[in-house]
């Protein structure tokens, strides 16, 4: 079994869980105020398994499958038993670089709190574009395909101006800084993934 189905049927079962478990909801959560005032930085990480209702949960879940399947797999060909290793630390990696810009932003602020495991499903979106930046991809309410690195331009923008705005309760800055992670750590692990991805616009 891939590490993508391990880590959607674990978010699953703990997010179902937690649905009825307020208790262990509120304990899981991103709260920055918490993590501050009494050292538990676990949340950085166990906020990605738990989510706000059905269908947040399905959407993140959905998007991890689509597009972590083809990223493990890539990264597993390319380095071998390595890749789960490297697939790991881009999700985990990037669940918790999406959640620091939050964390300096609202550590003094004790009503804010996030959860959800967007900002890791951001950063393997944005490690596949990277590898894989000409592949067809759909945005709502555009109704044909726009090359995979449109997307990623269009989705960037949209994210730091929602972020900027700060009128609903979507974390765009755990979106943006998630795909920002997904790219920087690409290229950290192998500078040639950026000549890979200009070498499709020759």
């Amino acid at each position: 079994m891939s590490i993508t189905l391990i880590l959607i049927i674990v978010t699953v079962a703990v997010s179902l869980i937690a649905f009825s478990n307020r208790v262990l909801f509120a304990h899981l959560l991103f709260y920055p105020w918490e993590i501050k005032r009494e050292n538990q930085w676990y949340r950085f990480i166990t906020h990605g398994f738990i989510h706000a209702d059905f269908m947040h949960l399905f959407i993140n879940m959905w998007v991890l499958y689509i597009f972590g399947e083809v990223v493990e797999k890539s990264l597993k060909f390319i380095y071998g038993s390595e890749g789960t290793l490297y697939f790991m630390l881009l999700y985990f990696g990037g669940l918790i670089f999406s959640s620091m810009y939050s964390y300096g932003r609202h550590l003094n602020n004790p009503q804010y709190s996030a959860l959800g495991a967007s900002g890791a499903v951001s950063g393997i979106t944005f490690a596949y574009i990277l590898m894989y930046p000409m592949s067809g991809l759909m945005i709502f309410p555009i109704p044909i395909q726009l090359p995979a690195f449109i997307f990623g331009i269009l989705y960037l923008i949209y994210s730091w101006y929602m972020g900027r705005r700060g009128k609903d309760n979507i974390g765009h800055d755990a979106h943006f800084f998630g795909a920002l992670y997904g790219v920087i750590f690409m290229i950290i692990l192998d500078y040639r993934f950026v000549t890979l991805f200009l070498s499709n616009f020759r």
